[in-house]
């Protein structure tokens, strides 16, 4: 019976032990897929960490902007012995004092925990060493972090354990110190340290790794930007964490305390905003997935020093436009300006200055102005003059080639009459090509144009270029002139092929980039200029031109902006209304153009290029060439210089009063003498031509500066003597065409009703060729009547309709030509 009974007893207990050990079997498979089901892998910690930024620097390290990741944060990671030893300090003290002495988890804490869910069901109480909340952030979905529970701090007890396991304290640290999150899209100390106090983490002081460091418990209850008292409070509170754990004394606490703390103005300041955005879609083109995915380190071309004291200047010279002395003038209603700088030879972009103010909404400061189309004014007169001086043409132009400035009409591709004037309507006669360039003369480019033809202007813009031009099709003689829209960019890239001997140059903005890894993805590399636009010798005397401050004496006068105290050359522009002015001008190794105007394109007052933008332009191109050597311009084979009279261009004769040595490319020189200064025996007497009967004592030898006929009136208005009208007879005139000069072609005159109708006639002239006797005049095929006198004038009643006019010339010797046919219209007057 006894035996029966310890068997029942046995068999009760091994029930009650095979029970216990199902159910603890049961509670230990329980536990373990309630703690380890779906526990990450300590492998996926990469996968957590914060994307990195692409960074853009200038080409001397300095950082201009951080780009972030879709949906993510600013991150640059560095390795812990670049983080100040304040800032490690002042994470362990307030965070986890006993970092480096437990296993990753906080077994008292962790205590804490438990009993606290024990008896309110949720975890309110902290308790997570450094090691878990790296564990926490990097390896737990957002969900997962959010929530607050027992089973989340044990899961994540269990992650510490083994990420101490594989990584060393100080990776954890590391890791902790660059993956945290400080508020303001800032992930990492380095990058709070840019956004809150615009430095490097390298740079931080004790107080500022205090106030930083207490931004991780709550970024936006302790945002010093937002709520600087409730920040200097937690700043304090960690200061005393350092002290209470001896890290640092109360000396250093109360001298942290102290500190001012001096914020960046703005949260990640863009530096370069223009250039930066500019770049920034050059990388969207070439690099669209590691832009965003995986961070970059982006190396550029521009200075920053010199991009912000760009800015300055701008900034003021605005001001002194708008601000004028009291009586001195008018505000000038300029508002807007933009700069760029180029290194001629390679292309590198130094300076982009788009506004003076990229976030002033007021002048639209956002919008890049120099990538904005505008009219440049006479800016393109270099490359009009260029074209006229290409040695391969039949009759190429040189720096001495005389022009007459003098009104004159030209006939446009409409067939309209197109009569252009230089600025204040000043005419100056008889200039050479060297004189008409460089003082910006309006009717010599015009007429450089016309012997050249527009499109072989247009085709050398683009090779140098400027492309915009070829793409507009209502383009015409005023394009000289600034008839067209180009960009600064694009003109500060063309201007280079004067320095550079004639090469087309690429404009780069990048000059490395690397991945996240260290990786070089691109690397820029020079290259030999060889395509060339113009010949070096023609590059040459457009430079040598450009930087010749006497001949634009007569405009600029000797002391304007366009000088530098060193070999320089420069040429303005100014547009109709004063809507735009330009400089663009360059030294043997920089180019930099300039533009001075408005965003909404109104008009400024009475603001030239020289008064606009060439004072931007002379500092800052003093600026940034202090302290470099003076260079001079490299002049090429095949130039050889000739004395020539200063009037016309060609050799000297013992009459031409004024002569200068000009720079001629071979096989262009001047071959002709001067015909302009002529030589007559005069009768003293009369004033006229002395003949057989003179006597001796009447006779007299007398110079004078005989003109072509359409610029004689020009010389009679600026009280030039002319010789007897019968020496005109026998005085070469340059052109021995017979041409019509007035009225002007394809013009539409009207006729008044309110006028007797003979007061409203049309003054007829003609250009004769030499040793004309007389001219006659048809109109519509009947003649008007016939001139025997220069300068062959004739009236002519207006009469209604569309007419065509057509001179004869009959010369000494009873041979006839004929001008080409002029036509022009008159209509009635009709009020509005």
């Amino acid at each position: 019976m006894r035996l029966a009974q310890r068997f029942r007893q046995w068999s009760r207990r091994r029930k009650v032990v095979t029970a216990a050990l199902a159910v603890m079997a049961a509670g230990a498979v329980f536990l373990y897929g309630w703690l380890f089901a779906d526990l990450p892998s300590i492998d996926q910690l990469q996968a957590g960490l914060a994307l990195p930024s692409t960074r853009i620097y200038d080409r001397n390290g300095q950082l201009l902007y951080e780009i972030l990741p879709p949906e993510g944060g600013r991150n640059t990671a560095l390795d812990l012995a670049a983080i100040p030893q304040h800032c490690q300090q002042a994470v362990i003290a307030t965070e986890d004092a006993n970092f480096y002495s437990h296993p990753g988890v906080d077994v008292v804490g962790i205590a804490r925990a438990v009993w606290i869910n024990l008896r309110g069901g949720e975890v309110l109480a902290g308790g997570s060493t450094i090691t878990q909340q790296v564990a926490r952030n990097l390896l737990f979905t957002p969900e997962q972090r959010a929530e607050r529970s027992l089973r989340r701090k044990l899961r994540e007890s269990i992650l510490a354990i083994r990420l101490q396991s594989v990584y060393s304290k100080d990776d954890i640290l590391a890791l902790y110190l660059n993956q945290s999150y400080f508020g303001n899209l800032a992930y990492g100390i380095q990058a709070a340290a840019q956004a809150y106090f615009a430095k490097s983490a390298t740079e931080l002081s004790l107080a500022e790794c205090a106030m930083l460091v207490g931004l991780i418990q709550s970024p936006a209850v302790y945002d010093p930007l937002v709520n600087p008292e409730a920040a200097t409070a937690r700043r304090d509170s960690v200061l005393g964490l350092m002290v209470r754990n001896g890290f640092i004394d109360a000396a250093q606490e109360a001298m942290a305390k102290r500190e001012i703390l001096q914020f960046a103005a703005t949260v990640f300041p863009i530096r370069a905003p223009h250039f930066v955005m500019a770049v920034w879609k050059q990388l969207e083109r070439e690099y669209p997935d590691a832009l965003y995915g995986g961070g970059l380190d982006v190396i550029t071309t521009v200075d920053v020093n010199w991009q912000e004291r760009a800015e300055e200047l701008a900034r003021q010279q605005l001001a002194y436009l708008n601000n004028p002395p009291i009586g001195e003038r008018v505000p000038a209603n300029a508002h807007n300006a933009a700069l760029v700088a180029m290194d001629p030879f390679t292309g590198q972009v130094l300076t982009m200055l788009g506004s003076p103010d990229y976030f002033d909404e007021s002048i639209d400061g956002a919008v890049n102005a120099a990538l904005a189309l505008r009219q440049p004014g006479s800016a393109l007169k270099p490359f009009t003059y260029a074209a006229a001086f290409d040695p391969t043409l039949a009759e190429p132009w040189t720096a001495a080639t005389m022009i007459l400035d003098v009104e004159t009409p030209f006939i446009t591709r409409k067939l309209q009459s197109y009569t252009p004037a230089n600025f204040g309507l000043v005419e100056h006669g008889p200039v050479l090509a060297r004189e008409a360039l460089a003082s910006s003369f309006n009717i010599p480019a015009v007429k450089a144009l016309e012997h050249v033809g527009i499109e072989r202007l247009v085709g050398l813009l683009k090779n140098a270029g400027v492309e915009t031009l070829a793409e507009n099709s209502s383009i015409d003689l005023a394009i000289t002139l600034g008839g067209g829209e180009v960009r600064l960019f694009d003109l500060v890239q063309a201007y280079s092929i004067f320095p550079n001997g004639g090469f087309r140059v690429q404009p780069t903005m990048i000059l490395k980039v690397s991945d996240h890894q260290g990786n070089v993805l691109y690397q820029w590399e020079p290259s030999p200029l060889t395509t060339a636009v113009i010949d070096p010798r023609v590059a040459y005397v457009i430079t040598d031109i450009l930087s010749d401050n006497n001949a634009r004496i007569p405009s600029f006068g000797a002391n304007s902006a366009l000088q530098l105290g060193r070999p320089a050359g420069a040429k303005t522009g100014t547009t109709t209304d004063y809507r735009d002015n330009w400089v663009v001008g360059f030294t043997p190794n920089l180019v930099a153009g300039v533009w001075v105007g408005n965003a909404d394109n109104t008009p400024m007052v009475d603001v030239t290029g020289v008064s606009g933008a060439a004072p931007v332009w002379n500092a800052f191109m003093r600026n940034v060439l202090l302290g470099q050597p003076e260079l001079t311009f490299k002049e090429p084979p095949g130039l050889t210089r000739q004395v020539v009279c200063a009037t016309s261009g060609l050799l000297p004769t013992p009459d031409c009063p004024l002569t200068r040595s000009e720079v001629f490319i071979e096989g262009t020189v001047p071959t002709e003498p001067d015909n302009l200064y002529q030589r007559f025996v005069i009768d003293r007497e009369t004033g006229l031509l002395a003949d057989e009967s003179t006597p001796p004592e009447r006779r007299v030898s007398q110079v004078y500066l005989v003109l072509p006929q359409e610029a004689r009136d020009w010389a009679l208005r600026n009280g030039i003597r002319q010789p007897p009208a019968a020496a005109m007879l026998v005085a070469a005139g340059g052109d021995e065409r017979l041409r019509l000069l007035e009225p002007d072609p394809y013009t539409v005159f009207q006729v008044s009703p309110m006028l007797p109708l003979d007061t409203q006639r049309l003054r007829l002239t003609v250009a004769a060729p030499t040793g004309t006797r007389s001219v006659s005049y048809w109109m519509d095929g009947r003649s008007l009547g016939t001139v025997t006198d220069a300068p062959w004038a004739l009236w002519w009643t207006l009469e209604l309709g569309s007419h065509e006019l057509v001179a004869t010339a009959q010369a000494e010797d009873g041979t006839e030509v004929q001008s080409d046919p002029l036509t022009f219209t008159v209509t009635e007057y009709v009020a509005p």
